[in-house]
């Protein structure tokens, strides 16, 4: 119960810069629908617990339902990407006011090296969903891999930046070791 009462009083502080972020993305007429049903959708979040930081949550919630509501409307921000090196770099690049408010520095720059760091087709199947909203079957035709594929290399992002973001969490223990120039075990 502390925590919903947390996150609503997130969710209210946050109302206004959720409305810029959406507004960039969507017409002006849609942004407060988005803005509400951001709210509804937190709501709806059983595990409650597992959400680090309330506000970045939203603010990614928000941002997704934006790019959802868009690409149902056909208006895509990008039709295809030729230049993936352009298309990642811009990615990591991204530096705004409201999305530095929305995720820390530090945590923006451990996820771009994650998803940096996956294999090139599993890199770009994972950005594609997670960062442009595409379903399984539009990545499948765009890259002409099978929907089973496509699924195994959303799952293998999933994890592997999970779990590069976790170990980043720990600290810079292991990193400060590997530099010092101590030798040990496998390096995972």
């Amino acid at each position: 119960m502390l925590k919903e009462t947390l996150i609503y009083k997130t969710y209210l502080a946050s109302r206004e810069g959720i409305a810029r972020v959406v507004s960039r993305i969507v017409p002006p007429h849609e942004i407060e629908d988005i803005v509400q049903e951001t709210y509804v959708r937190l709501c709806q979040v059983e595990n409650k617990e597992s959400i680090n930081s309330a506000k970045s949550f939203m603010y990614k919630m928000a941002r997704n339902l934006a790019l959802d509501h868009q690409k149902r409307a056909s208006v895509r921000l990008v039709d295809s990407v030729d230049d993936w090196h352009e298309f990642e770099k811009a990615l990591c690049d991204r530096h705004d006011e409201v999305y530095d408010k929305a995720i820390t520095s530090l945590e923006f720059d451990n996820f771009c090296e994650a998803v940096r760091l996956l294999p090139l087709q599993c890199r770009k199947v994972f950005v594609l969903k997670k960062v442009y909203g595409y379903s399984q079957r539009e990545i499948a035709e765009e890259l002409e891999l099978s929907e089973s594929t496509v699924e195994k290399h959303i799952s293998q992002g999933i994890k592997r930046c999970t779990v590069f973001m976790r170990q980043a969490q720990k600290g810079k223990t292991q990193e400060s070791a590997v530099t010092s120039g101590k030798r040990g075990g496998a390096h995972e």
